[in-house]
């Protein structure tokens, strides 16, 4: 039983413990001098990386929004210019169309008052005809009838006689 006595987990081993104390000590003093550096410096750099990396893109998110705020305001100020070439062009549509329609008014009155005009030579002459042959025949007629040619004078009389009475029977 002293064999069991002596492997009692929980009597304490003096030996045991400070030696492992020591073995602890001696590597936490190396890890200290010698890893520890190396990771912390691996960690600053790594940390300075990413720090870096950060800073760069905050810079291009704020790159892009000021390029998208441009791009937006070019946009805008081309769909403002695209909106008053528009209306301009549209203006000047107006303004040809309004034109040319008082051109073609005025062209359609100055043939209406043509026409107007040829209508109104055109009767007067076929008056004047009609006046010139109802005067000879009235002239044959008359002749005829008083058996004696019919002076320059009492055909020129008969004719303003005429032209009297068919005034008078016109109106």
């Amino acid at each position: 039983m002293t064999a069991i006595l002596a492997a009692n987990p929980l009597s304490p081993d003096l030996i045991g413990f400070t030696t492992a104390l020591v073995v602890f000590l001696v590597f936490l003093v190396l890890c200290a001098k010698l890893v520890w550096p190396k990771i912390s410096s691996g960690l600053d750099e790594r940390y300075t990386k990413i720090r870096n990396e950060i800073d760069a893109a905050e810079k291009a998110r704020q790159g892009a929004e000021s390029a998208q705020k441009k791009f937006e305001e070019k946009l805008r100020q081309a769909q403002d210019e695209a909106t008053r070439t528009i209306a301009e062009a549209q203006a000047i549509a107006r303004k040809v169309g309004d034109e040319l329609r008082a051109k073609n008014d005025a062209d359609l009155a100055d043939m209406k008052a043509r026409a107007v005009a040829d209508i109104q030579a055109a009767k007067e002459g076929a008056v004047k005809e009609l006046n010139d042959h109802a005067v000879a025949l009235a002239t044959t007629m008359a002749s005829k009838i008083l058996r004696r040619e019919v002076s320059a004078g009492d055909q020129s009389r008969l004719v303003t006689e005429s032209l009297a009475e068919l005034s008078r029977a016109r109106n």
